[in-house]
């Protein structure tokens, strides 16, 4: 059964979702943009029997507190400290990630910065790979190199009710995506003030594909259990990009699945099987 709740951190109150016993191992969700912790809705009571498992929702997403731009600096660094601490304030040592679209730099940050409480890493369609990068990319990598008000203002085009639903839908079997997570996905991004928050993560968004190269050696040093189910039909993150795990990762399980963006929308009892068969080989290994 899944509970919610609220963890202040500073002066944000930051809202998760968690289910199963806090006994058991534990499996920290982290979402995406446009979307927050309701993203995992129907993952999590799949999840719930074997593991403790929580989803928070990032500063500026959901229902965690949405500070001003003046109290609070919108940046990858700056969300990472925030799930830090959330982490600890719930003692967490030990967890597996699971990491998707933003949350898989917020996510690999983390990882990167405490090594030895990272059991395992999930990623669906959370990358930190050039290979995965679609072809829109290069149109915001000059916007990162030349940066213009005009430029900027062009992707507020990516809050758009039509824009995020094709996130949803597009790659997808016709009707078989619900309605319910774009739709709570349209109203919080359409909250006053939200749209500035998320261009400057628009514009942040460069520092990770600059800390790429870390990621990867964090991969090759630290050879953590990674499984990657990815929708293949994702053009923002290209199933290349979950191939190229094996580069540093030899071990890696790779599974592409006929899903775009959000394939947890179309995919979660394949997502949860996957999940609950790979982490029991590597509880069974111990």
């Amino acid at each position: 059964m899944t509970k919610y709740d609220f963890v202040e951190v500073g002066k944000l109150n930051v809202f998760y979702r968690k289910a199963g016993d806090s006994s058991k191992p534990a499996i920290l969700l982290l979402h995406g943009f446009p979307s927050a912790s309701h993203y995992f809705r129907e993952l999590m009571p799949i999840l719930e029997k074997d593991y403790c498992v929580i989803a928070p929702d990032f500063p500026g997403f959901g229902k965690t507190t949405s500070p001003d731009r003046e109290e609070f600096t919108y940046t990858f660094d700056h969300i990472t400290e925030i799930i830090e601490a959330f982490i600890d304030k719930l003692g967490l040592t030990k967890y597996a990630l699971f990491v998707f679209d933003y949350g898989a730099p917020i996510g690999f940050r983390i990882a990167m910065h405490h090594p030895e409480r990272v059991t395992a890493i999930v990623t669906q369609n959370g990358n930190v790979y050039r290979e995965g990068l679609g072809e829109k990319w290069a149109a915001r990598e000059e916007y990162w190199n030349n940066p213009t008000q005009e430029k900027r203002d062009s992707y507020r085009v990516a809050f758009q009710p039509d824009t995020i639903m094709h996130q949803y839908i597009d790659g997808t079997q016709a009707n078989k995506v619900s309605p319910d997570g774009y739709t709570l996905d349209i109203a919080y991004m359409s909250r006053p003030g939200n749209d500035e928050k998320q261009l400057d993560l628009i514009f942040d968004y460069q520092t990770n594909v600059k800390m790429y190269p870390q990621f990867q050696q964090y991969l090759r040093e630290y050879q953590p259990p990674l499984l990657a189910a990815w929708g293949k039909n994702d053009v923002s993150f290209i199933p290349a990009g979950a191939e190229a795990f094996k580069k540093n990762l030899p071990n890696a399980e790779i599974h592409l699945l006929d899903s775009g963006h959000f394939a947890l929308e179309t995919h979660a009892n394949e997502i949860g099987e996957l999940i609950i068969n790979f982490l029991s080989k590597i509880h069974r290994r111990k």
